[in-house]
């Protein structure tokens, strides 16, 4: 007896439905997609092979871009107004307690900080700014930041951040540890670019050792 053949269907699929709901995804992502928005400071960091995470509240942060320059922020609104009131009573500058807890960061001497103050935040850009004096051992305005901060941290945590440009020159770095001594601050972070360990270093080694050990 013959062998019965089975009828041939079509093996095309229709995809309309498909690309309809592929490009209505695509929309939507191109619609609600944010740029991250080019950075205020420059700053390109060296590379480290660093495991440690970086604190991410209370963080009094330095700045040092690669020309040297130094600035300042804060994540701590309510510190900021405390250090914008010692400023005025110390220095008699005059400033402006909302604009200085709503600035993202501060690089400017204290002569000119009302000014930089009235900047437009979109307009306050690292290549543009004169930084916070530092190069100058006699005139260090770092020092008197690192002082009315660790004030108004007094009793709290304050995790104390450096962030320095792979370009910057040395006696940049030394001025900002100068002033965190002049304050008895001893205790801070570098922030780094991570990277694997290389194969076959030491530390490598060593944390294959560790591994072993764990397994």
């Amino acid at each position: 007896m013959g062998r019965a053949k089975l009828p041939r269907k079509s093996t095309s699929i229709d995809m309309t439905a498909m690309c309809d709901v592929a490009f209505l995804l695509l929309s939507f992502f191109i619609l609600t997609t944010k740029f991250k928005p080019s950075e205020a400071i420059a700053v390109t960091t060296p590379k480290s092979v660093a495991a440690k995470i970086a604190p991410t509240k209370d963080i009094v942060e330095i700045i040092i871009d690669k020309d040297g320059k130094v600035f300042l922020t804060m994540d701590d609104a309510e510190k900021k107004a405390t250090v914008a009131s010692s400023l005025n009573s110390s220095r008699s500058l005059n400033l402006n307690a909302a604009a200085f807890k709503n600035a993202l960061f501060f690089g400017a001497p204290f002569s000119s900080m009302a000014s930089f103050l009235a900047i437009p935040e979109a307009d306050r850009k690292g290549n543009v700014l004169p930084g916070i004096p530092v190069k100058d051992s006699s005139h260090n305005e770092l020092i008197e930041w690192m002082r009315v901060i660790k004030d108004a941290y007094q009793g709290k945590k304050m995790n104390v951040l450096v962030k320095g440009d792979n370009l910057a020159k040395y006696p940049a770095f030394k001025s900002v540890i100068d002033a965190f001594k002049k304050n008895d601050i001893l205790k801070f972070q570098m922030i780094t670019n991570p990277q694997g360990v290389p194969v076959g270093s030491d530390l490598w080694k060593q944390t294959q050792t560790g591994l072993k050990r764990e397994e």
